[in-house]
């Protein structure tokens, strides 16, 4: 079993392990090749607060409101993490009462649910300014406990003033429906929708998902850059999404040649001729005029973002991948520096792990490995521009 742990030094460092540590719960985020910080980093630029667990945008207002009630409650911290836990499981029978189906966080795991919906969301509420507590939800109920105590041992304006200290939500939240743990639905109303505009136009002004969103842009397009409002994306947005584009195409061949050796290693005829299959199609819709022109010092430029730290060997890859497929494209299923490349690229990643190296590994793989095209959250982006157009 393998486990990962960090030295709690200040609450920065807390946070960022966190963040590590939900990547591998997170379905979309297999990085087999290390390319995740490059896609992290443009999803983030893109579509800031998003992620690829989130399901449906009303759980930003969901979180501050079970949590501002809970922060009324004056119990011990052991206390408190139990009744939000309650709370959270409570709000998915709501929103089962309310006719809701898709979405739910919790929907069929009840009181068994591992990863609550506060956890999915807190990093985008403070993304969007809805949070302006600084902390991570556990040292916010640390927080809540100090607070406590404070109350207990001051009294009239001293109280008042420790109560008013401790921010947690932006101070114009809607207010919260009455009946909300009885029936809960995701349709947000006009005042909800706006607000939540307003946030983003405050905290992320120059995201394309804030520009979509104020203009009530809502698209049905499987990939950003085949969004039908293209041409009016401000110009440095458009810039990232063509960078994006290539990047996703020029990778997905490296993906998916990934997936081929695998299948061939495990001597699986159907996974062989299924990404044999696959990576014809890739090389036929390359656009190897646009790989020509891609300039990479360019990319690496635009796509450079303070949370992701993007390592030389990953830049090395990438170049040296896109030369490969420019030379080899024809013959790239079977051209010995494309295979080579990727298999020294797995094998230094995952050192005793690697599926080429590690037998016992290699027989649990279960037929494919980020074997789809980089989409940079796009589909959580889509769905939360969906509820804003839709509110009423």
């Amino acid at each position: 079993m393998s486990s990962l742990a960090w030295i709690d030094f200040d609450e920065a460092e807390r946070q960022r392990a966190q963040r590590i540590m939900a990547l591998f719960q997170e379905r979309e985020t297999r990085d087999e090749l290390g390319l995740g910080a490059i896609r992290d980093s443009i999803a983030d630029h893109l579509f800031p607060g998003t992620s690829t667990i989130q399901t449906r945008l009303r759980y930003m207002l969901f979180i501050p409101w079970l949590y501002r009630e809970l922060e009324k409650r004056e119990a011990p911290e052991a206390q408190l993490r139990i009744e939000a836990r309650d709370t959270e499981i409570r709000l998915a029978d709501a929103l089962k009462a309310g006719g809701e189906s898709n979405g739910i966080i919790g929907r069929d795991a009840g009181p068994r649910l591992q990863r609550l919906p506060s956890s999915v969301y807190w990093a985008g509420l403070g993304a969007w300014g809805i949070r302006v507590f600084p902390g991570s939800l556990d040292s916010l109920f640390v927080a809540l406990r100090g607070r406590g105590r404070s109350r207990r041992a001051s009294s009239g304006e001293d109280a008042l003033a420790d109560a008013e200290a401790l921010s947690v939500w932006n101070p114009a939240l809607p207010p919260m429906p009455g009946d909300l743990l009885e029936r809960a639905v995701f349709r947000l109303t006009t005042d909800e929708a706006q607000f939540l505009i307003d946030r983003l136009v405050a905290s992320q002004p120059t995201a394309l998902l804030t520009m979509l969103a104020r203009e009530g842009i809502d698209a049905d397009c499987d990939y950003i850059w085949t969004h039908p409002h293209l041409s009016a994306f401000p110009s440095a947005a458009r810039r990232l999404v063509r960078h994006g584009e290539i990047f996703s195409q020029v990778m997905h061949g490296a993906a998916l040649l990934y997936n081929l050796a695998l299948s061939e290693l495990r001597q699986r005829d159907d996974w062989i001729d299924e990404y044999r299959g696959r990576l014809e199609a890739w090389s036929d819709e390359l656009d190897a005029g646009a790989v020509r022109a891609w300039s990479l010092d360019d990319f690496w430029y635009v796509v450079e973002h303070p949370a992701h730290a993007v390592r030389p060997a990953a830049k090395r890859f990438v170049s040296e991948w896109r030369d490969l497929v420019l030379t080899e494209t024809a013959q790239l299923i079977s051209a010995p520096a494309a295979r080579r490349l990727i298999e020294e690229r797995e094998r230094r990643l995952k050192t005793s792990q690697s599926r080429y190296a590690n037998h016992a590994v290699r027989d649990r793989w279960t037929g494919a490995s980020g074997a789809d095209r980089l989409s940079f959250r796009w589909a959580q982006a889509k769905s939360h521009l969906r509820d804003l157009a839709h509110a009423e």
